[in-house]
C-alpha cells in the first residue's frame, strides 16, 4: 500500500488547503493521474499519483488544512481490489456463515460495526485536525460545537465561530436557537462564503504591510504623448518582427529600472536592523486573477529588451489567468508595478508588496488641458502615477525624485534605450 502525502511546496510554504479531490474512494488510478488540487497561499498545485492501484481511503477532506509530509490518503495495489469488499460482504448472511467456523453466533454483531463509528462521529472524532487544535487552544469541548456539515463533521471555522457563552444544554435546541441569528443580524437575505486561502493571505499581507511599514504615497503625472506616438509609428513593425504587441508595460518597466539604478534604496528591503540593497532588478507585475491579485516576477528586467519584457509579461499574465503559475515565478521580486488603469482607475494609493519598500501605481490615460507655455493650452493624454514607499528607509525627497525620474524617462522614450 502506498500513501498520498502532501509534497514540499516551496520556500516559506508549510501548509495548504485541500481545494478539490479529483478521485473518490474505490477509483482506479495510474501513475501520473491527478488526485487532488491543493490551494496554497500563492498558487494551486496538483498532486498526482506516484503508484497505480485503487484509492482505498481519503483521510483529509476538501476544505481541510494540511501540512507538508502529512498523509492524506492511501492507494492499495490492484491485487488488493478483490480483498477490499470483504469487510462489507460480512453484512451478507452467506458471508457471515462462511466465516463463522469458530463461533457462528459471534459474527452476528459484526454487521453492526457502522453503528459505533456513527457514535464516534457524534463524539467529535470526525473533527478536522485544525479544528481539534483550535478547540484545545481555546478549551472548547468539541461535543458542544455545532457544525454546519450535514454529516456532523466539525471544521476549523465551526470551532472559531463557537460562542461558549451561548452553549446550549442539548444539541437540538441549539440548532433551533441559532437558526434565526442571520435574520436577526441582517434582516434581509445574505450569502456567506468562506474566503479562499489565497484571499486570506492577500488580506493578511495587506494588513501586515500597513501595520509594519511607515507607508507614504507621492504622486505625479506623465504626459503620454511621446509614448503614444512611438507606439503608433512602430507598433505594426514591432509586432511583425517580434510576434508580440508593443504595450505600455515595457516602457514603464524600463523607466522603473532606470530610476531604481539612481535611487537604490527603493530596490531594497529591511532585515532586522540591516538594509539589504539588491543589485538585481526582478520586477513584479501585479495581475488580477480569478482568486485574487497575484504578482509574478519578470527576472533581470534590466537585461531584457522591450520585446522580451512584453513576451514575459504576456506569458505570466496568461499563466495567472489559468492558475498555472509556479511558486518560483511568484517569489523574490525587488519592486512592483500595478496598473489600475486597465479597470478605469484615475488615482489610487497602492499598498506595498512586503518585504519590498516601493510600488508604482499606473492609472487611466485621460485627455486633460495642459498649459504648454504662458499662452498656449493643449489637450494631452495624461496619466497620474503614484509611488508608495516605506519611509523607514526611503526619505521623502528620495521618493519624489525617483518618481520625477520615472516621469522624465517616460516622457522621453528614446532615453529608455540607454537604460539597458
Amino acid at each position: 500500500m502506498s500513501e498520498i502525502t502532501v509534497p514540499a511546496m516551496g520556500e516559506s510554504i508549510t501548509e495548504g488547503t485541500i481545494f478539490k479531490w479529483h478521485v473518490k474512494e474505490g477509483d482506479s488510478v495510474n501513475i501520473g493521474d491527478v488526485l487532488l488540487e491543493l490551494e496554497t497561499d500563492k498558487v494551486n498545485l496538483e498532486i498526482s499519483a506516484e503508484s497505480e492501484g485503487v484509492v482505498e481511503k481519503i483521510l483529509r477532506q476538501e476544505g481541510e488544512n494540511v501540512t507538508i509530509g502529512e498523509v492524506i490518503g492511501q492507494i492499495s495495489p490492484q491485487e488488493g481490489v478483490a480483498k477490499a469488499p470483504a469487510p462489507k460482504a460480512a453484512e451478507a448472511p452467506a458471508s457471515a456463515q462462511a466465516e463463522a467456523a469458530p463461533a457462528p453466533a459471534a459474527e452476528a454483531p459484526k454487521p453492526q460495526a457502522p453503528a459505533p463509528s456513527q457514535s464516534e462521529e457524534g463524539s467529535g472524532l470526525t473533527a478536522s485536525p485544525s479544528a481539534r487544535k483550535l478547540a484545545r487552544e481555546r478549551g472548547i469541548d468539541l461535543d458542544q460545537v455545532q457544525g454546519r456539515d450535514p454529516i456532523g463533521r466539525i471544521y476549523h471555522d465551526d470551532v472559531k465561530n463557537h460562542n461558549e457563552a451561548k452553549q446550549p444544554a442539548a444539541s437540538k435546541p441549539a440548532a433551533a436557537a441559532s437558526a434565526p441569528a442571520p435574520a436577526a443580524e441582517y434582516g434581509k437575505p445574505v450569502e456567506r462564503t468562506r474566503m479562499s486561502r489565497r484571499r486570506q493571505t492577500i488580506a493578511n499581507r495587506l494588513v501586515e504591510a500597513q501595520h509594519t511599514a511607515a507607508m507614504l504615497t507621492t504622486f505625479n503625472e506623465v504626459d503620454m504623448t511621446a509614448i503614444l506616438d512611438v507606439r503608433k509609428r512602430r507598433k505594426q513593425a514591432f509586432q511583425e518582427k517580434h510576434d508580440v504587441g508593443l504595450g505600455f508595460m515595457s516602457f514603464f518597466t524600463k523607466a522603473v529600472v532606470g530610476a531604481l539604478k539612481r535611487f537604490p534604496h527603493l530596490n531594497a528591503e529591511i532585515d532586522g536592523d540591516d538594509i539589504v540593497v539588491k543589485k538585481f532588478y526582478d520586477i513584479g507585475i501585479a495581475v488580477s486573477a480569478k482568486e485574487g491579485l497575484v504578482v509574478p516576477v519578470v527576472r533581470d528586467a534590466d537585461r531584457l529588451g522591450f520585446a522580451e519584457i512584453e513576451k514575459e509579461i504576456g506569458a505570466l499574465a496568461a499563466k495567472a489567468r489559468d492558475n498555472a503559475l509556479s511558486l518560483s515565478e511568484l517569489q523574490g521580486g525587488t519592486f512592483t508595478i500595478t496598473n489600475g488603469g486597465v479597470f478605469g482607475s484615475l488615482l489610487s494609493t497602492p499598498i506595498l508588496n512586503t518585504p519590498q519598500v516601493g510600488i508604482l501605481g499606473m492609472h487611466k490615460i485621460q485627455l486633460r488641458p495642459v498649459a504648454i507655455d504662458a499662452e498656449r493650452m493643449e489637450n494631452r493624454p495624461m496619466m497620474y502615477i503614484a509611488l508608495s514607499y516605506d519611509h523607514r528607509i526611503v526619505d521623502g525627497s528620495e521618493a519624489v525624485r525617483f518618481l520625477v525620474t520615472v516621469k522624465e524617462l517616460l516622457e522621453d522614450p528614446e532615453s529608455l534605450l540607454l537604460e539597458g
